[in-house]
């Protein structure tokens, strides 16, 4: 079976040293350097750069003006030879930027596979960026951040530093996140606050009703007004220890961060 050549444009420059997978598209003005992977079925649409130790999973689209794995936007960074790792079938639509990990954050950047990253998305250095997450027009993540599988960015947010963002949360337009966001969570606000479930996206998703109820009723008692955090999460284990993603909930809760979890406004719970 013969294998399908790269297609390279005759204005790009692809250095020597990148590593060109089958099937590869580089189209008009695009610059791809020495360190870059580019996997298999690739398509760089045209005037992209990628620069730096920087993997693109097989047929990741990338589209025009985006500048993926220049030096990241940290004065700290010295010049270590830090990395981002993209994985596959991932859209990158025009002018995202991402950057690499530093020194200070692991040395990597990681993006996972099925992701789409609209006009003008920032992903900074040492960011974690799980599977099926959905990015909206110039969302933004500062450095250290983790959004977990399956959450969506809605337009204009910003992602404070070190804050987790947990799996089908969904983050409305324009809001700006400084605190963790719970799986299954949606939030919206400057600051923002908790507004609730994602029931939207766990119907979509496949949810089993069972689950969203269990989840709507552990909602309640977390965020209520009695009792401490502590107490809340001992008693939500006791009566839903059966819930996988009552749990998901818990665990996210209960494990360390730098961050405190976001809450409802004023104590208000759905």
């Amino acid at each position: 079976m013969a294998v399908e050549q790269a297609r390279i444009h005759p204005s790009a420059i692809v250095d020597p040293k990148a590593t060109v997978g089958a099937g590869v598209e580089v189209g008009p003005f695009c610059v791809v350097g020495p360190g870059v992977v580019l996997g298999e079925g690739v398509r760089l649409v045209s005037h992209v750069v990628v620069a730096g130790r920087t993997s693109i999973g097989p047929r990741t689209a990338i589209f025009p003006f985006a500048s993926i794995g220049h030096i990241p936007q940290d004065l700290k960074y010295k010049g270590e030879p830090s990395r981002l790792e993209i994985g596959a079938d991932n859209v990158m639509r025009e002018h995202v930027t991402m950057n690499p990990g530093t020194a200070g954050g692991g040395m990597v950047t990681k993006v996972g596979d099925r992701c789409l990253f609209m006009v003008g998305v920032h992903v900074a250095h040492d960011c974690v960026v799980g599977n099926g997450v959905i990015m909206a027009n110039n969302a933004t993540l500062a450095g250290h951040v983790v959004v977990q599988d399956f959450a969506v960015l809605g337009g204009l947010t910003a992602i404070h530093q070190f804050v987790r963002i947990g799996h089908h949360a969904m983050i409305g337009g324009m809001s700006g996140v400084e605190k963790d966001v719970i799986p299954y969570g949606t939030v919206m606000g400057d600051r923002a606050h908790l507004s609730g479930l994602n029931l939207v996206g766990l119907k979509r998703r496949g949810f089993e009703r069972s689950d969203i109820h269990d989840l709507r009723a552990a909602y309640r008692l977390l965020f209520a007004h009695e009792g401490t955090m502590e107490e809340r999460l001992a008693d939500v284990r006791r009566m839903f220890g059966h819930s996988r993603p009552v749990m998901d909930v818990v665990d996210f809760i209960a494990s360390d961060s730098s961050r405190a979890i976001c809450q409802p406004r004023d104590g208000a719970v759905e």
